[in-house]
């Protein structure tokens, strides 16, 4: 039964019990509408409260219904009805009101909420608007500017911002019944006020849309759900009721059935998904509680201040006092800029730094729970220091090799009590960036892989199981795309062409700006490393630039020039004329931004479907969240193999063999021509 009601001194309460988030599913969105019309029939009744069991208010529509034709009664009439009833509604909500939920909040007289609510209408970060009046509503009860800002950007409030935006009528210190009740005694007596739906909107300054346009449309880059709601919250405070409504729901079914809606949608689901993999389901992680990091620098640090940040007491290990400092100064750094930034207070970066000690002896780890390998990408260097920890460490201790590109099962060979061993592959900066590849080895226990995946829960991130092999899942792709976008600049294109292609199909940056950002000496190494393992990479620009120790913006130029103190790049003589000699004698081409995206994006499709053909990922959608949260490819595109999957995958077949014919790319795998058969990736999941 998803909705109860109890009766007491003519105070009704309804309550939701729809587990796990009360979603709106088309049982309770029944129920809701036969609660009106039997408390609208009952004469003892004076208020409703609205409030709901488990965890949290409704948090939005079931997702299960997402894609389904919609059953009746529809969301819109749901809240028309509690609007609409004789006796009015009080919504008492705690934890998250967000999407459908805030719309049946707005849909009720009154809204009161515990300090720790929050907020929201999240539905842009879906691909679609509200449909339940949300963008109609909300600017005739907070205004227009408070509207925009909070349907635009899809992001909650706290219960006190709500407060002061007049979006909730009162915040409930205590019991959230008891508290609700007491206030729909008190509101009872009073006058009810005016619908939503029936109030004006307050007037804007002149030139208030244009300017909201512009900046909405900056932040929103090439989403189109954001403009969409825009003009929704626009029509909605410059026509009436009625139109706006219809208006907002032509908008949401318009945007749900569109290629960024299902391109989001499919990240939202495979982001649920990721930090419970099915082959894991049933398999308890070891206890985590204490964490140490042996190795201070960039990549050590940011994981540091991760785990702090997730509430672990963390041991930083250097090789002597000196870099201890240095170490503990790079943590010191990332809290200092958040306190600066206002992303925290200084009283909190304090409490994160004492969580911290720093030492250079081992012996501190004898009872840590986690221990976690952040030093020099060197096979010798990693060695020893497990060669160390597997003297010191408890033999239950869960032992990790931070590595990009080096072999975990090279790393841990001879460590003592391998079972308990994985590699952990942080991306940089490890405290913000959200993806986690967890690389399990041939020896690697299945509670101790389900332990990485707890991890990257307490720490919120992104999980992602990886195979091994050179480069993992991303680094391998990335290899790829640095290799194509070479093979552009041998037949014709510029990398100002490239990264100009690239970023317009949504790329934060093209394949050329972000090796000078990043540093071409990184890459540089990984080829060296390559060549001594007998392997041929392809770089033969990048190489020439490294020998002229041109490996980006820190060393002002590099494929592209840099004036000091200004970061943005120039075009560069001394790089246009390596093009030229390395180009010379291959066949030229005039590219355009389409013809250059396929260059790029295609291959990496087709080295892709290796890796889920070799089972070093095991679903097509691991492979998307990996390029989304590590490697900036555009969320509403839906990752690499779904924008493959959705554009065709016989036509992407179709264009690597002519690129292949031109010696351009790498035919396609026999994989992919299986999959394109079969019609999508799932022929080859592991």
């Amino acid at each position: 039964m998803t909705v109860s009601i109890i009766s007491e001194n003519g105070i009704a309460v309804v309550t939701i019990d729809n587990p796990p988030v009360n979603a709106l599913s088309q049982a309770l969105r029944q129920a809701l509408v036969e609660a009106v019309a039997k408390l609208d029939a009952d004469a003892a009744v004076k208020a409703v409260v609205l409030i709901c069991a488990g965890r949290t208010f409704i948090a939005g529509a079931d997702v299960s219904e997402f894609g389904k034709p919609p059953q009746p009664p529809h969301l819109p009439d749901v809240v028309a009805t509690i609007e609409g009833a004789r006796k009015p509604w009080v919504a008492a909500i705690h934890g998250s009101a967000l999407g459908g939920g805030l719309e049946v909040a707005l849909g009720c007289a009154w809204r009161v909420a515990v300090a720790s609510a929050s907020l929201g209408l999240p539905e842009v970060k879906l691909g679609i608007i509200p449909g339940a009046g949300g963008t109609v509503r909300l600017p005739r009860l907070i205004g227009p500017a408070a509207a925009v800002e909070l349907v635009t950007s899809g992001s909650p409030v706290d219960a006190k911002k709500a407060e002061g935006l007049g979006l909730v009528d009162a915040v409930i210190e205590g019991d959230l019944l008891a508290g609700a009740i007491a206030f729909a005694n008190g509101a009872a007596g009073k006058t009810r006020p005016e619908p939503i739906s029936s109030r004006a909107v307050a007037p804007v300054e002149a030139g208030f849309w244009e300017g909201a346009e512009k900046a909405v449309a900056a932040k929103a880059k090439r989403e189109a759900a954001p403009l969409r709601a825009l003009a929704s919250v626009r029509r909605a405070s410059e026509t009436d009721f009625a139109s706006a409504m219809a208006f907002e729901r032509e908008t949401f079914l318009d945007l749900r059935g569109s290629q960024q809606a299902s391109a989001l949608r499919h990240v939202f689901f495979a982001e649920r998904a990721a930090p419970r993999p099915p082959e894991l389901a049933g398999i308890t992680p070891r206890d985590i509680r204490s964490a140490a990091v042996i190795g201070g620098g960039t990549m050590g640090a940011g994981i540091a201040a991760a785990l702090r940040d997730a509430g672990l007491p963390v041991i930083l290990i250097e090789r002597d006092a000196a870099a201890v400092e240095r170490g503990l100064a790079n943590v010191r750094a990332i809290y200092d800029g958040s306190v600066k930034r206002g992303r925290m207070t200084q009283a909190i970066a304090d409490a994160r730094m004492a969580g911290v000690t720093d030492s250079g002896d081992y012996g501190l780890l004898a009872d840590t729970d986690l221990i976690i390998e952040a030093v020099f990408e060197d096979l010798s260097v990693k060695r020893a220091v497990f060669e160390k920890l597997s003297v010191v460490c408890r033999p239950d201790a869960v032992l990790a090799t931070n590595t990009s590109y080096l072999d975990p099962d090279a790393i841990g060979e001879g460590i003592a009590h391998p079972e308990r061993f994985l590699g952990l592959h942080f991306f940089s900066p490890a405290h913000i960036m959200k993806l986690l590849e967890i690389v399990p080895t041939g020896t690697t226990a299945p509670d101790v892989l389900v332990t990485g995946f707890a991890l990257a829960r307490l720490l919120g991130k992104i999980p992602v199981r990886a195979g091994i092999c050179d480069g993992f899942i991303g680094n391998r792709i990335l290899k790829v795309t640095r290799a194509q976008a070479e093979r552009l600049l041998l037949s014709g294109a510029t990398p100002a062409a490239v990264d100009a292609a690239m970023r317009a199909f949504g790329l934060p940056m093209g394949p050329f700006e972000a090796q000078d950002l990043g540093g071409l000496d990184i890459a540089a190494f990984q080829r060296k490393a390559a060549r001594e393992r007998g392997e041929m990479p392809f770089a033969p620009v990048a190489d020439r630039l490294c020998a002229l120790k041109r490996y980006g913006q820190k060393t002002g130029g590099g494929w592209y020039d840099y004036q000091p103190g200004d970061r943005a790049p120039k075009l560069s003589d001394t790089v246009a004329a390596i093009i030229a000699e390395a180009a010379e004698s291959r066949a030229q081409r005039a590219w355009d931004e389409a013809g250059i995206v396929d260059a790029i994006l295609l291959p990496m499709v087709n080295e892709a479907t290796c890796i889920l053909e070799e089972h070093v990922a095991l679903r097509a959608a691991d492979i998307d969240l990996v390029k989304i949260h590590g490697y900036g490819f555009p969320r509403w595109r839906g990752g690499p193999m779904h924008y493959a999957e959705g554009r065709g995958l016989s036509e992407v077949v179709a264009v690597l063999d002519r690129l292949a014919a031109d010696g351009l790319a790498e035919p396609p795998s026999d994989g992919l021509r299986r999959a394109a058969k079969a019609g999508g990736f799932s022929v080859l999941a592991g």
